[in-house]
């Protein structure tokens, strides 16, 4: 790195196609740092990036560990201000036990909105990356909501509503954890508001990515596909088209958006509630 370096960074945390599809309209002139679990994964996430002219470093980080998650922040720090922070990381039901999607896509991702809403700039933004699962989970009670929004992130697991006989099965799991991430967004909107930053959630449909395939190909491969038969939009999305949300809500003309969750799946939600694919 050289002195021409720019000293806003964003920090993308999830190397795959949706954290690259954000960056790659928020990022020019600035640094993007890319951290991921596997280090693989944020090199070649760099190489395409450096070869399309943005200026970029990489980390590991396991964003389970509050340890990892620190030291991504000073690692983050001492290249320039945290302007942004794109978090695009975890795991799907069809990859883990809901022991390691509660531990990776709930506690993780109140740590990492922890530790970056102590140093996000003042103007900054933050994208968490939630799913349309969230939208699928019956309502919880105020209580709830209010415990997975605002309960310090080290008691989190410890939630009696989170423990193995009421969290029977990954899906289950994911869907608690990214109703819990929205959540968590909209109390984690008050403190990062008192830095002068705002942070929202995007829920996606089913996006064409490695881990949407995944779940495609997985023991729940058919209700998915005919999940997009029925939506209104009749396909699949695309990371660029999350990336399109993601840069309205991170640049200036979302600046009035803040502690907010965007649906964005074609339709299936509408199906599932009210369409064909509701419940019988």
């Amino acid at each position: 790195m050289t002195k021409h370096t720019p000293t806003q960074v964003i920090v993308v945390i999830g190397a795959g196609s949706i954290g690259q599809a954000i960056a790659r309209r928020v990022s020019a002139g600035k640094h993007i740092v890319l951290a991921d679990l596997r280090q693989e994964n944020a090199d070649a996430a760099a190489k395409t990036l450096s070869e399309a002219g943005f200026s970029v470093s990489t980390t590991k980080v396991d964003v389970s560990s509050r340890t990892s998650v620190q030291e991504l922040v000073k690692t983050t720090t001492s290249v320039g201000e945290v302007f942004g922070v794109i978090h695009a990381a975890g795991v799907s039901p069809s990859q883990t036990t809901p022991e390691i999607i509660l531990k990776v896509d709930l506690y993780g991702t109140a740590l990492v909105l922890e530790e970056f809403g102590n140093v996000i700039a003042r103007g900054g933004s933050g994208i968490v990356i939630a799913s349309q699962s969230g939208h699928r989970l019956p309502p919880l009670s105020t209580e709830q909501n209010a415990l997975l929004a605002t309960t310090p992130a080290e008691e989190l697991l410890a939630l009696p509503m989170l423990q193995s006989d009421q969290v029977k099965d990954s899906l289950h799991a994911y869907q608690i954890s990214k109703r819990g991430n929205s959540l968590r967004v909209m109390a984690e909107a008050v403190r990062w508001g008192e830095r002068g930053a705002r942070i929202n959630t995007i829920s996606p449909g089913i996006i064409m990515t490695p881990l949407a395939k995944d779940e495609l190909s997985g023991p729940r491969g058919a209700g998915y596909r005919r999940m997009l038969d029925i939506s209104a939009a009749g396909r699949a999305g695309t990371p660029d088209e999350v990336g399109v949300v993601g840069a309205l809500l991170m640049g200036s003309d979302g600046a009035f958006i803040t502690g907010s969750d965007f649906l964005m799946d074609g339709g299936v939600t509408a199906a599932y509630w009210f369409g064909e694919l509701a419940p019988k």
